[in-house]
């Protein structure tokens, strides 16, 4: 199937976005909206509550004179106040502008002076001093409140004497084809791009997403939000749950995100493949350590058995049996560290791999991948209770078009697609193509669309790897299954102009405690020391066979190297969406990946 077009149930019916805070205060108010961190606990926020702060904070925005169209900038980790700022911004009209609270001062400088960012809310002291650093650098920046000084009392206060009607009549102003927001771009190759969302693209994205996945999104569902909100796939999701009323929680401590999971019970979860990598990684480690590596390994086949079974005619009775008899010795303890109550999750930003989807489905808790980008308001394909497909990233939702080009590529068209890059015509002309009476936006990424109209995505056009035979190689393909070793961290695959296809591979340095242990080596035996030592190459080796077994031997890996630390956002090779920046990557790994071809190969 080359196209594909998916119809809709209409248009959106509300005009603005911030709608969805105000419409739930009078329908359902009394339907708790967020559950804030309250000491060693969570306290409650009904619709109605969450409305009246967003209002205050809206009034003050006025106050302050933000006027419609105005971008305000947004710094900050994930908590409950970035969702207060981001309804209350949208509410007066303006335009949001998320940045990572991670981002370095070069960055924070680039997309306030590019966006023109009047004002600017920030989370910290230490943002503070950054954005001290730029400031005669972005001369249109006015005002800077910060969340841990009091900017939400701040702004209630100075807002007290504006009239509530104020804000609903910016709210009634406001268009569809209004911005609502900025979002620049990761940054892995190049600045980061401004791209213009709409209010229509996220009301079509909250819509159709939600409307699709409605055992996900109701008054009875929950979730623990711990992505970075300024990422357009949080963003999406803490929309989807405003408009819904599921209740929403924030965290960004990751390192206890476990213990807030069985504190908090969320219903459904959301994360990056990685993450789910790790809880699996983890638990079968952990399995084997204690010696019930047995149990675990046969309870993990009859999980991915079961799974495959529902795609087809349904488990057997033998099936069924064994399945409850691990249910209660390995699902059920599996669950119950996603809080006992999860039994779905959402995944994007990268490939999640078929074993996987199948592994966490037949333990009872069903993986919706999906695809989508920044420049789609996050999800453009998903898979839906009712139409899944464990491998694929889904069909396109409800009033998109995708279909394949020529060269591979993906192209998408419908209301979630973005308006352009802000003040960059020669990047949206690139990007977007007017045919046949739709505006195409190139993704960028190469895929097929199967006869059910399930997408999958195969690998990058840019990161496609053509050897010196000409051999074109996808390295995606490789890379996600190596990640998928219990004790790898991260892969790039290398090979572009060169004879064969190479990787530079780094160790997870929280798996490799329990491997040192199981050789009987010291417990603080440096990463570095380890890079040639002969059982752990013969570990990884075995990541690498696995993965080859994918593809064809011209596009197999034939040598690799073992790198003596990991890549990580705060070492400035992983975007804070945890994707891989491979030109940071090769350009500090220029001597290892030349090495690669200097010596013998395997073959």
């Amino acid at each position: 199937m080359r196209e594909l077009t998916i119809p809709s149930a209409g248009k959106p019916a509300l005009n603005s976005a911030a709608q969805f805070v105000f419409d739930n205060a009078r329908t359902r108010p009394d339907v708790v909206a967020l559950k804030i961190r309250d000491g060693q606990g969570w306290s409650e926020i009904t619709t109605r509550e969450f409305a009246d702060r967003v209002l205050a904070v809206a009034k003050g925005l006025i106050a302050a004179g933000v006027q419609p169209g105005d971008r305000v900038a947004l710094m900050s980790k994930t908590r409950w106040e970035w969702t207060l700022f981001d309804f209350a911004i949208l509410a007066t009209g303006a335009v949001v502008v998320p940045i990572y609270e991670t981002s370095s001062a070069e960055q924070v400088q680039w997309i306030l002076s590019d966006s023109g960012a009047r004002s600017l809310v920030i989370e910290s002291v230490a943002h503070a001093a950054l954005v001290a650093e730029v400031r005669a650098e972005v001369p249109e920046l006015i005002d800077v409140w910060e969340l841990d000084g009091g900017a939400v009392s701040t702004l209630t206060a100075a807002g007290a004497g504006i009239d509530e009607a104020a804000v609903h009549q910016r709210i009634a102003a406001t268009a569809q084809s209004d911005l609502a927001s900025i979002i620049y771009t990761s940054g892995t190759t190049g600045r980061p791009k401004g791209c213009q969302l709409t209010h229509l693209n996220f009301l079509a994205e909250v819509s159709e997403v939600a409307a699709g996945l409605k055992e996900l999104f109701n008054e009875d569902s929950s979730t623990l939000l711990f992505l970075p909100i300024a990422h357009v796939f949080g963003r999406a999701i803490e929309m989807g749950a405003i408009a819904n009323a599921t209740t929403l929680g924030h965290t960004a401590d990751i390192k206890n995100l476990i213990a807030d999971f069985a504190v908090f019970k969320p219903t459904f979860v959301l994360s990056v493949p990685r993450v789910f990598e790790k809880v699996y990684n983890t638990a079968k480690q952990r399995a084997h350590a204690d010696g019930k590596g047995p149990i675990f390994d046969r309870a993990e086949a009859v999980a991915i058995r079961y799974s495959e079974a529902l795609d087809q005619h349904g488990p057997g009775l033998a099936l069924k049996l064994q399945h409850a008899l691990f249910d209660k010795l390995v699902y059920s303890k599996l669950r119950a560290a996603l809080g006992a109550q999860c039994t779905a999750a959402i995944s994007g930003g990268a490939p999640l791999g078929a074993r996987l989807g199948h592994f966490f489905r037949g333990m009872g808790v069903t993986i919706y991948e999906g695809y989508g980008l920044t420049e789609t308001t996050a999800g453009a394909c998903l898979n839906l209770a009712e139409k899944i497909k464990v491998g694929s990233v889904g069909r396109p939702i409800a009033g998109m078009s995708a279909k394949i080009g020529d060269d591979g590529e993906i192209l998408l068209a419908g209301p979630v697609v973005f308006d352009g890059y802000w003040k960059n015509e020669a990047a949206t002309t690139e990007a977007l193509e007017q045919v046949g009476g739709k505006r195409w936006f190139h993704t960028g990424d190469i895929g097929e669309i199967d006869n059910d109209g399930f997408v999958t995505i195969t690998g990058r056009k840019k990161e496609l790897i053509v050897t010196a035979a000409g051999k074109n190689v996808a390295p995606a393909v490789l890379e996600d299954r190596i990640r998928a070793h219990w004790l790898i961290s991260q892969c790039l695959v290398v090979g572009d102009q060169q004879p064969f296809i190479a990787a530079l591979i780094t160790v997870d340095p929280e798996a490799l405690p329990t491997w040192l242990e199981k050789k009987g080596k010291p417990a603080d035996t440096p990463m570095a020391e380890l890079a040639e030592d002969p059982a752990l190459l013969a570990e990884i080796q075995s990541a690498v066979d696995d993965a080859n077994k994918a593809v064809s031997r011209a596009e197999a890996i034939k040598k690799f190297t073992i790198l003596g630390a990991d890549w990580t956002e705060e070492t400035g090779q992983l975007t804070p969406s945890l994707k891989l920046k491979r030109n940071v990557v090769m350009a500090e790994c220029a001597a290892e990946i030349a090495a690669l071809y200097s010596g013998p190969r395997k073959d």
